[in-house]
């Protein structure tokens, strides 16, 4: 990848649906090339889906928590993760280090609906411990971060050896 390669990530990051031809205009580069690079970023996976950022609090979802989750042993962790996916309001969820082996991200209507969700995790074989924190703000809300290696390197100087 390179540093084009990376201004089309993040142009298609803050829109997924800007077209080719507003991109080329913003990079200086042919509509065929950019749709060039676009292709070879979704087939290298770089790009593996396009999708929307939903608003939680206009659909019902006022409340989100975090959840830590400690397994009583590792052989757990493939059951809890295959029930983890079947429970919606459940957005996120990360296997982790430290005190705690996996973090969820909650999204629900009440701290009614949380106190069952939490209900739910508990129940499931192997859950040794939970602690859950309720968000009080979103701060900041990414889904990924663009590190261009190029972008705090040295400029390249343009020197002629004799």
């Amino acid at each position: 990848m390179d540093r084009t390669d990376y201004k089309i990530l993040h142009i298609l990051q803050n829109n997924a649906r800007e077209t080719a031809s507003n991109i080329s205009k913003e990079i200086h580069l042919s509509v065929s090339a950019v749709i060039e690079r676009i292709h070879k970023l979704e087939e290298n996976h770089t790009i593996s889906k396009y999708t929307i950022i939903v608003d939680d609090s206009k659909t019902g979802n006022t409340m989100s928590a975090i959840m830590e989750v400690a397994l009583d042993k590792p052989k757990y962790y493939d059951a809890f993760a295959a029930a983890i996916q079947e429970m919606d309001h459940v957005v996120s969820c990360y296997y982790v280090t430290g005190d705690y082996d996996l973090v969820l991200k909650i999204a629900c209507s009440s701290s009614d609906e949380l106190e069952k969700i939490h209900r739910e995790v508990m129940s499931l074989d192997g859950i040794k411990d939970t602690r859950t924190h309720v968000v009080l703000k979103t701060v900041k809300n990414s889904y990924s971060a663009l590190s261009d290696p190029d972008k705090d390197a040295p400029a390249k100087k343009n020197t002629i050896q004799k």
